[in-house]
C-alpha cells in the first residue's frame, strides 16, 4: 500500500491573523525553490500591473492604475505565477523513464512539482509510455478522430478559468462551426449556481459590484468564503471598506484567519502592528443553513416594517422595480423558528444582533462563494440573498449589490466569451451571422452529464483546454472510468497533472504558453485578455522566455486544429486569428455586446468595465422587474452517527493542486490526508483525536464511497459538521448529488460516517 504515513502530520493552534510577514517569507521561499532570483523578480514586478502580467490565479480585480501597490499581489498568487514560471522541466526523457502506470500513482503535489511540459506526447493504444509526436501529426491525429465520429456531439470540448477570452472565444467558434454546443467549463463546478439565481431574479448571470461599491458599503456580509486562502487580496478591500467606516459579518461553519484578523503586508501597520480586525460578526452557521438564516433575516425586516411602517422597506423601490413582493411576503412570515434555530446552529439573539446592523446601514453588499453554490439548494439560497438586498433597495446603487467572488482567474470571461453549453440564441445569431455558419442550438454537456455522456459511450473524445478536469470533476472513480473508455483524450496544459495519467484508448498532452510566458506570432508579440470578478475587462503580457521552443499558445493550437478539422467551411480566418490576435478582439467585438472598439479600449490603463444594467435599475428579466422569489424551507438533516462534510482548499494550494502538504493557517502541517471535525463529535462517536479513519458516504444509488486512512483533527468547526481537503475527497461526491437548477456537484453538504480505517483494496496516491 502506498499513502502518506499517518504520523507525518503534526497540528499547531489554529492562527487568528492572516498574511503579515509570513505570507512575504513564504512567498518568496516557494518562488525561489521553483526558479531564480531574475525570474522571480520579473514576475513579481510585473505580475497584476496595468502593462503587465494577469495573476493566473484568482479572479479578484486589481484597484485602478494610480492606486495600484508596486507589489500588487498576494502570497499565493506570488507562488502561483512562479509556480508556472519554475525552471524545471519534464521532457520526453521523463516519460520514458515514468509509465503511465506509474505516474497514476503518484500524488497531485507530486506530479506539479515535475514542472512545465515542453513537447507534444502521445500515449498509443495498448502503450503505458507517452512518446513524443510532432505538431502536425498530433494535431493532424485530432482532427481525424473528430472527422470520424458519427456526430459532432460524440466531442467534448471542456475548459478551465485559465484560458484568456481570445482562447476561450476560438474554442467555442471551432466547437460551435464544428457542430456542437458541448461546451463544459469548470463554472459547472463552481458558480452555476450564481448565474442560474441570478439571472432569474435580475435577469443578468454576474455580480454587479466594483471595488468602489465595496470600499463604499456600509456593511459587508462574506458568506461561504475564505478569503485569507482563495483570494487573499479581497482582505485589502475589506481592511479598507473597515477604515471607511463599513462594518463586515462572516458567516461560515469554519472560523478563518483572514476574517479575524488581516496584517497587510504592504503596510507598516500590517508587518510590524497587529493589523486590522475584518469580521465584527462571526455567525458560525452549520453547513446547509444560508438559506435558513436569510429567510430569518427576512422575515426580521418585515416584522420591523411592520413595527414602524414607512421606516425599514424602500417601498419606492420595490413598487417601482421588484414584482412579486406581495406573495413573498406571505410566505417569509410562516417560517419557523426551531426550524431555523436547528438549521444554523444559531441563536435567535445572534440573527437580531445581524438584523440591527442592517437596520443601522444604508448600503449593503452580499459577497459569496463555494461554501453557497456548492449546496443542493444553492440556487435556492442566492435567491434568498437577493429578497434580502431587494426589501431595503440595496441594488443598483453605489457602494450596494450582489457580489459572488470568482475563484478562477477568466472564469467569467469563459462565460462572457460564449463557453456554455445553452448560450441565448441571440449570441448564436451573432456569432453565425458574422461568421458564415448556423451554430447548433440545442443545449450540449455540462460537466456532470459530460461525465455520463462518456460513461454511456455517447461522447468518445475529450479535448480539454486547460485545467484539470479528473481532479476537479466529483465521484473521481466514475469521472475517471469515463475518460478511459474515450477513443481520445486531448489536454492543452502548461504542467503536468493527474487528468494526463488518465488516458483514453489514445492520449494527448499539448504543451501550451502560460501566462508569464512571451506570445510571438507573425504580426509580432501579443497580448490577451482576460475578466475579473467585477467585469473589468484588461490586457496580460507575458515578460519570460518560453519554456521551450516547442511550445504553442492556446490561441496557435486552437487555430490550427480548426483548420485541419473544418477547411474551409465555413470560412473563417484561422490563419490570421493566429498570426494576430488584434483580429481576434475585432470579431469579438462585432458578436459580443459592449465590446465595440475592444482593440482600443482594452489598451488603456487598466482596460474597461463591462456595463451592468442592474446599475442603472434596469432588469432583464421576463417581467422587466427584479423577481422576488419564494424559496420553500430547506435544510440538510444527517442521520444519527454522521456528519456534514464540506470539502476545501488548504492554504497551500491553488485549484486542484497543492503546492506543500501543509494548511499554515489551520495549524495542520505534513499532510492532506484529515479531516477536521469538533471535539464534541468525536466525543459523542467514540473517535480519538488524532486516530485514523475513513470517511465512508453512501449514495441513493446504493455505492459505497470511500475516502481511506484519514487522520482526524479535533477543530473548532460547527458541531455536526466536518471538513476536509479536496481533490482528495472529491471521490465522495457522488456525480448524481448535484444542486437543483444548476447541476453543481454537492461538494459542500456531503453526509458521511466515520469508520476505523480498514486495509485499502487498491493504492492509495502518495504525497
Amino acid at each position: 500500500m502506498n499513502r502518506e504515513p499517518g504520523d507525518g502530520v503534526s497540528v499547531t493552534k489554529p492562527k487568528e491573523w492572516a498574511t503579515g510577514l509570513p505570507a512575504v517569507a513564504h512567498a518568496l521561499q516557494y518562488s525561489l525553490q521553483q526558479t531564480s532570483v531574475r525570474r522571480t523578480a520579473l514576475t513579481l514586478l510585473n505580475i497584476n500591473q496595468a502593462a503587465g502580467i494577469d495573476c493566473p490565479g484568482c479572479a479578484w480585480p486589481e484597484p485602478g492604475p494610480k492606486d495600484r501597490h508596486l507589489n500588487e499581489y498576494c502570497e499565493n498568487g506570488a507562488k502561483h505565477i512562479n509556480d508556472e514560471a519554475t525552471t524545471r522541466r519534464v521532457t520526453a526523457e521523463f516519460f520514458r523513464e515514468h509509465p503511465v502506470s506509474e505516474l497514476d500513482r503518484q500524488s497531485d503535489l507530486w506530479l506539479n512539482q515535475q514542472g512545465r511540459l515542453t513537447e507534444p506526447m502521445v500515449k498509443r493504444p495498448g502503450a503505458d509510455h507517452y512518446e513524443p509526436i510532432d505538431w502536425d501529426a498530433a494535431l493532424d491525429l485530432i482532427a481525424g478522430e473528430l472527422r470520424r465520429l458519427d456526430s459532432p456531439d460524440e466531442a467534448i470540448f471542456y475548459t478551465s478559468g485559465r484560458v484568456s477570452n481570445e482562447a476561450a472565444f476560438l474554442l467555442q467558434l471551432f466547437a460551435r462551426a464544428y457542430g456542437t454546443n458541448n461546451l463544459p467549463d469548470c463554472s459547472n463546478m463552481c458558480h452555476e449556481s450564481s448565474g442560474a439565481a441570478m439571472r432569474e431574479t435580475l435577469g443578468i448571470g454576474k455580480g454587479n459590484v466594483s471595488l468602489e461599491d465595496l470600499y463604499q458599503a456600509d456593511l459587508v456580509f462574506v458568506v461561504g468564503q475564505n478569503p485569507g486562502t482563495n483570494h487573499p487580496r479581497m482582505l485589502s478591500a475589506l481592511e479598507r471598506t473597515k477604515r471607511n467606516g463599513g462594518q463586515v459579518i462572516a458567516v461560515n461553519p469554519l472560523p478563518e484567519a483572514g476574517l479575524l484578523r488581516f496584517k497587510h503586508p504592504q503596510t507598516v501597520r500590517g508587518l510590524l502592528g497587529r493589523g486590522t480586525p475584518i469580521a465584527d460578526q462571526f455567525l458560525q452557521i452549520r453547513p446547509g443553513g444560508d438559506l435558513a438564516l436569510f429567510k430569518a433575516l427576512n422575515l426580521l425586516l418585515l416584522q420591523a416594517e411592520d413595527a414602524n411602517p414607512g421606516t425599514v422597506l424602500d417601498h419606492e423601490f420595490i413598487a417601482a422595480h421588484t414584482s412579486g413582493f406581495a406573495e413573498f411576503a406571505e410566505q417569509a412570515r410562516k417560517l419557523d423558528w426551531d426550524q431555523v434555530r436547528t438549521a444554523t446552529g444559531l441563536t435567535r439573539a445572534e440573527i437580531e444582533q445581524v438584523r440591527d446592523r442592517v437596520l443601522a446601514s444604508k448600503r449593503i453588499i452580499v459577497c459569496w462563494a463555494m461554501g453557497i453554490t456548492q449546496q443542493k439548494h444553492g440556487v435556492p439560497i442566492i435567491r434568498e440573498i437577493i429578497n434580502f438586498l431587494l426589501l431595503r433597495g440595496n441594488i443598483g446603487r453605489p457602494g450596494t449589490g450582489v457580489c459572488p467572488v470568482r475563484g478562477h482567474s477568466n472564469v467569467q470571461g469563459d462565460r462572457t466569451m460564449g463557453v456554455w453549453e445553452q448560450m441565448p440564441q441571440e449570441f448564436l445569431d451573432a456569432l453565425g451571422h458574422e461568421f458564415g455558419f448556423t451554430p447548433p442550438t440545442h443545449h450540449g454537456y455540462d460537466s456532470v452529464n459530460a461525465i455520463r455522456a462518456m460513461l454511456e459511450h455517447r461522447a468518445k473524445v475529450f479535448v480539454g483546454v486547460a485545467g484539470n478536469f479528473v481532479r476537479a470533476a466529483p465521484d473521481s472513480e466514475l469521472t475517471e472510468q469515463a475518460l478511459r473508455q474515450c477513443r481520445l483524450t486531448v489536454h492543452i496544459s502548461t504542467k503536468l497533472n493527474r487528468s494526463h495519467t488518465v488516458c483514453g484508448e489514445t492520449a494527448l498532452i499539448l504543451p501550451t504558453l502560460g501566462r508569464s510566458d512571451r506570445d510571438i506570432q507573425a504580426s509580432g508579440e501579443q497580448f490577451v485578455t482576460v475578466e475579473d470578478s467585477m467585469s473589468m475587462v484588461h490586457a496580460s503580457r507575458g515578460r519570460l522566455e518560453p519554456a521551450s521552443p516547442h511550445l504553442l499558445s492556446e490561441v496557435a493550437i486552437l487555430c490550427r486544429l480548426a483548420r485541419r478539422t473544418l477547411g474551409n467551411e465555413p470560412a473563417i480566418p484561422w490563419e490570421e486569428f493566429e498570426a494576430d490576435y488584434n483580429t481576434i478582439r475585432d470579431r469579438i467585438a462585432r458578436v459580443i455586446p459592449d465590446f465595440d472598439d475592444f482593440n482600443a479600449r482594452v489598451t488603456q490603463p487598466g482596460g474597461f468595465r463591462l456595463p451592468n444594467p442592474v446599475n442603472d435599475r434596469r432588469f432583464p428579466t421576463a417581467t422587466g422587474k427584479a423577481l422576488f422569489s419564494h424559496n420553500p424551507f430547506e435544510m440538510i438533516q444527517p442521520p444519527e452517527g454522521h456528519l456534514v462534510l464540506q470539502t476545501l482548499r488548504s492554504h497551500d494550494q491553488w485549484n486542484t493542486i497543492p503546492y506543500t502538504t501543509n494548511d499554515r493557517y489551520r495549524g495542520i502541517h505534513g499532510s492532506r490526508r484529515v479531516v477536521l471535525v469538533n471535539q464534541s463529535d468525536l466525543d459523542a462517536l467514540g473517535i480519538p483525536d488524532r486516530s485514523e479513519v475513513d470517511l465512508v458516504t453512501v449514495w441513493r444509488d446504493g455505492i459505497e464511497r470511500r475516502a481511506r486512512n484519514f487522520r482526524v483533527i479535533a477543530y473548532p468547526t460547527t458541531p455536526g459538521s466536518a471538513a476536509s481537503y479536496y481533490p482528495e475527497t472529491n471521490n465522495l461526491v457522488p456525480l448524481d448529488s448535484t444542486a437543483r437548477i444548476s447541476n453543481t456537484p454537492t461538494s459542500k453538504g456531503v453526509i458521511i460516517r466515520l469508520e476505523p480505517s480498514t486495509t485499502p483494496t487498491e493504492q492509495e496516491h502518495v504525497q
